[in-house]
């Protein structure tokens, strides 16, 4: 039996606005895993590549309705709810489970810097490349560098880990 996964600190509730340009309440990830990221949609850089591992992920744990997906934008002022509804379809984002997520400054920047302790949202679009896994009971399980060849493939083990054993 695999050990049980190390906890990074808790996320507290939230209120940002999804794709569709509702409110997106944390609330709705209660009793679920789910993964994060930071991204922004016009990022030249590991961005798609991230969006496309997150694809990857989405694909592997797809049977399992206990889970789901979330990027956060670092870049709310052009990360508009029209704007993450095409980059959305773009990775073929399934809208029932994975969330793109923009909002106050402050909000997404509290959530990135100080609860997933992974960069600023303070315009610069400096970012963490690292993805964070999230259990049932909003604990921060682990950190997946998405430039490691072997990040997603333990990603999708530890998310399959924290389903079956009810974290």
């Amino acid at each position: 039996m695999k050990p049980p996964l190390p906890s990074y600190g808790v996320v507290p509730d939230f209120t940002l606005t999804d794709q569709n340009g509702a409110a997106f309440s944390s609330n709705a990830l209660d009793k679920r895993v789910w993964v994060a990221d930071f991204i922004f949609t016009n990022c030249p850089g590991p961005c798609p590549r991230m969006s496309s591992q997150m694809h990857q992920v989405q694909t592997a744990l797809a049977t399992d309705d206990g889970v789901r997906f979330v990027s956060f934008t670092v870049d709310p002022a052009r990360d508009t709810p029209v704007v993450l509804t095409a980059y959305a379809k773009h990775f073929e984002a399934d809208p029932a489970k994975w969330y793109f997520l923009t909002g106050a400054t402050d909000t997404l920047n509290r959530l990135s810097h100080d609860v997933f302790k992974l960069n600023s949202v303070d315009g610069t679009l400096e970012h963490s490349t690292r993805f964070a896994l999230v259990d049932r009971h909003s604990r921060i399980r682990g950190f997946y560098a998405s430039s490691d060849q072997e990040a997603v493939p333990k990603l999708i083990a530890d998310a399959k880990q924290l389903l079956k054993d009810g974290s």
